[in-house]
């Protein structure tokens, strides 16, 4: 029985200074990457602009092939949403272009209610290089709430490396 004590007590410490140290960490991440692409600024923003399309390079949109798609309104314009409903990966959520700036900018929101309801902003800049090519800039920023907040270092770790596999898988898109 003592045993067992302790392995509770244990237990119950771990989850306490978990919680405590999630009272004190930060509420919000931000990660931004980017990537030179050897095409013109034009038509690189035709194809982000359309969520479908974001969906060909997107690691986590991949996450489930034989997810649930709706979509409601007219792709390519603000106010166009993309949902889903998938496995334990892909989660279920929607995706919406709140703010498009022709040939510059793309502005989405992200948001999830399964396996945690949680809302971040996934952006798109796009900056004209010489010699035809475009710098796409990706950031993706947003709030989880206390404690889930905890999950905010391993976010920011593992983010870079997915967003920078998408780019690299648009970069082969749109250079073929």
């Amino acid at each position: 029985m003592t045993i067992l004590f302790f392995i509770l007590l244990f237990i119950i410490s771990l989850i306490a200074i978990t919680l405590v140290a999630a009272f004190f960490m930060k509420k919000e991440h931000y990660v931004i990457r980017e990537i030179t692409i050897n095409a013109p600024p034009q038509k690189v923003y035709d194809f982000l602009k359309l969520l479908k399309n974001q969906d060909k390079f997107n690691k986590w949109a991949q996450a489930d092939p034989n997810r649930n798609w709706e979509y409601t309104g007219t792709d390519g314009t603000e106010g166009f949403i993309i949902s889903w409903s998938g496995n334990n990966k892909a989660g279920k959520g929607e995706k919406e272009i709140m703010k498009l700036v022709e040939g510059k900018w793309i502005e989405t929101q992200i948001r999830f209610t399964k396996p945690m309801t949680t809302t971040a902003n996934i952006n798109m800049e796009l900056t004209f290089l010489p010699n035809n090519q475009t710098k796409v800039s990706m950031s993706n920023s947003g709030e989880l709430k206390y404690p889930m907040n905890i999950f905010i270092p391993l976010a920011e770790k593992n983010f870079p490396k997915d967003m920078d596999s998408s780019l690299l898988v648009l970069k082969s898109i749109l250079e073929e």
